[in-house]
């Protein structure tokens, strides 16, 4: 539902003197601004026997920066302090939003893992446990892995999505105002070339950012939490004069301008981070998640900003809302309560969270990210997403149109002719809605 800033809201993105310095580098306990529940992440006592709970388990995560630096490490200790005859092990897939899809296929999916984005939620009973409801109070989008009146997923974390960058970029290039239009954002992107500086990394070889271009803004640029489940019914949804065909132009604008990336064919997504950190490349299009990854590349916090994307000449912004993964229990797991309990203590407990860049999923918990204070300056319609229609996901399965993939988003950026790329598009839908009958 739309909403602008409302006192919960302000709760969450407030910057004042409480508010710590971002701290990408740190691990903070998100535990402790939660209220206690009786759960499988509550304090754990003898009289429970949950002192007792052991065994191994195997996560399957997109986080592989978090695998090799120890972050993932540092979790684990925590977590064993309340279970000290646990053991997790994790698997890092560069790749996730693909990989997983065949994971779950060929049941190699662990005991814990991250729900595929374009799995329809009809499905996940095949896939996954349910959770506790007790696990589910004051959380943001407690629902939206809800069928049948069982939940499977919980959010790890609350995003919004606009335009990552670095000031001393743009300073260098001259861009001494932050694009409030289209136009705008156009200038700076020509001024940002003219400096040598790459304006926008869109990591196109890394295709599932490619997503940001599509599925995963559309729907808030429409202005429409139900704009995709409301596409069921149509016969051809793609099109160059709605939300599909807007970002599609945006980013086919910035790569015929050549103000992306030279090298779009190759996964430099690491590489980019400290692109971005060093000011030889000044712009995202990602959600506020990875601003502490570029301060960890190397980028004094101070340095990097955040303002929501133009998607137009308004002057006027819808942003999005929404949960980044939504982490879940494998339904082939072997010790699915202790994999219950380090979903809990994941989620709320570890630090990650925070870590990562995110608004808390707990609603009464505040944000620690002081990039948020500008971005919330431009007085953006947050709009929060909301479960899709397991039809929307069904028919684009069908019709091998990868939604959470990036890769259909590829194809399209780069094509002579956008409208016959969406008409190619548009008779794969029509032909998979049929045959489902939809």
């Amino acid at each position: 539902m739309k909403k602008r800033f409302t006192t919960a809201l302000l709760l969450l993105l407030t910057v004042s003197s409480i508010l710590a310095a971002c701290g990408g580098n740190k691990t903070n306990n998100a535990g402790t601004e939660t209220p206690p529940s009786n759960n499988a992440g509550s304090e754990p006592t003898e009289a429970s026997g949950e002192a007792e709970l052991g065994g191994k388990l195997k996560v399957l995560t997109h986080r592989t920066d978090l695998v090799n630096d120890g972050t993932l490490d540092k979790y684990v200790e925590a977590f064993k302090a309340k279970y000290p005859k646990a053991e997790i092990e994790f698997e890092g897939l560069t790749n996730y939003a693909t990989d997983i899809q065949v994971r779950l296929t060929t049941g190699e999916a662990g005991d814990v893992l991250m729900i595929p984005t374009g799995l329809a939620t009809s499905e996940y009973s095949k896939y996954f446990e349910p959770l506790p409801d007790a696990m589910f109070e004051d959380v943001y989008f407690a629902d939206n892995t809800l069928f049948e009146g069982k939940r499977y997923g919980i959010s790890t974390g609350v995003n919004t999505q606009g335009i990552v960058y670095n000031k001393k970029a743009f300073e260098s290039a001259g861009v001494d105002k932050v694009p409030a239009t289209l136009d705008e954002l156009y200038a700076a992107a020509e001024k940002l070339k003219a400096a040598d500086i790459i304006p926008l990394y869109m990591n196109f070889g890394a295709q599932w950012t490619m997503g940001n271009w599509a599925d995963n803004s559309a729907w808030y640029v429409n202005g429409d939490p139900q704009f995709a489940s409301k596409q069921v019914t149509e016969e051809a949804p793609f099109q160059v004069d709605n939300a599909w065909g807007i970002l599609a132009n945006i980013g086919r604008t910035f790569v015929q301008n050549e103000w992306v990336e030279k090298d779009l064919y190759t996964n430099n997504w690491e590489i980019s981070k400290g692109e971005v950190a060093a000011g030889k490349a000044a712009m995202y299009f990602l959600g506020n998640w990875v601003i502490p990854q570029v301060i960890g590349a190397g980028a004094a916090s101070e340095d990097i900003g955040f303002f929501p994307l133009p998607y137009d000449n308004s002057g006027k912004y819808n942003a999005p809302l929404g949960s980044d993964y939504f982490i879940a229990v494998s339904k082939d797991s072997k010790n699915k309560e202790l994999a219950t309990a380090w979903v809990d203590f994941f989620v709320k407990e570890s630090g990650y969270v925070e870590d990562s860049g995110f608004m808390p999923i707990i609603k009464s918990a505040e944000s620690s990210i002081p990039q948020l204070a500008e971005f919330q300056s431009f007085n953006p319609t947050l709009i929060e997403s909301e479960a899709t229609d397991p039809k929307f996901n069904e028919i684009a399965n069908k019709a091998q149109i990868g939604i959470g993939t990036g890769d259909y988003v590829q194809e399209y950026i780069v094509a002579d002719d956008l409208q016959a790329a969406f008409d190619k598009l548009n008779a794969k839908w029509r032909e998979a809605k049929t045959a489902l009958g939809y």
